[in-house]
């Protein structure tokens, strides 16, 4: 893989053991958290490959409940973090997956509450950095760090020429589009140049035809 700075080598500043087994684990787990919006009550976490053999000598476990309880890759109480989740209501149960992966250390997180689920499928590809490779039930590689938009609509032509029209009005640019399909709906993945503000994503969700509109990555922005 290319690295740009040393510290994609060495990882980012962060409870270790291993920046693959630690940074990038608590980084796939907050990357969920952020998406659910909220504290999830049961979480689900399917591990594979190298995660499944040895989550818990190299913490792995604590890292991506860390990640769910929303603390960065250096909070000093992600060592805690399995009896963290437990005071807090969070019920968290891990599976042992036989199946292959594509990455030795991935994992798949399902997260729940009273009104709602979010699966999220991460791999943990070294430095700390992390891979998305799945939504739900849509195969989508979500650009690391960059401001998306993440769009579930039903399978109609013109959703996306009025989902341009209006972050157009907005002056966003989309770099790059990634699609994919389940069923009768479509996830459109729109990388941006910058973050849309809450009343963008107000506007976008009152578009016909629309299910769902989440904001990833990216610094704050009014717009």
């Amino acid at each position: 893989m290319n690295y740009t700075s040393v510290f994609d080598i060495i990882g980012p500043v962060m409870i270790g053991p291993s920046s693959s087994h630690t940074a990038g684990a608590a980084r796939i787990g907050r990357f969920a958290r952020k998406l659910f919006e909220k504290m999830p009550l049961a979480v689900e976490i399917t591990l594979y490959g190298s995660f499944a053999k040895t989550y818990k000598g190299h913490g792995t476990d604590v890292a991506l409940v860390g990640g769910l309880l929303n603390f960065d890759t250096a909070d000093l109480r992600i060592p805690q973090a399995l009896e963290i989740a437990k005071e807090v209501g969070m019920d968290v149960q891990f599976i042992i997956s036989n199946e292959e992966s594509r990455h030795p250390n991935t994992v798949r997180l399902k997260l729940r509450d009273e009104v709602e689920e979010l699966t999220v499928t991460g791999e943990s590809i070294g430095g700390g950095k992390m891979r998305i490779t799945g939504i739900d039930t849509f195969k989508l590689t979500v650009p690391d760090q960059k401001p998306s938009l993440l769009i579930v609509h039903q399978d109609h032509q013109e959703v996306l020429a009025e989902v341009r029209s209006l972050l157009e009005k907005r002056q966003h640019t989309i770099s790059h589009v990634e699609m994919a399909q389940s069923e009768a709906m479509v996830g459109a993945l729109l990388e941006l140049e910058r973050k849309v503000s809450a009343q963008t994503l107000k506007r976008l969700k009152r578009l016909p035809n629309i299910k769902s509109v989440k904001s990833i990555g990216g610094a704050s922005h009014v717009s």
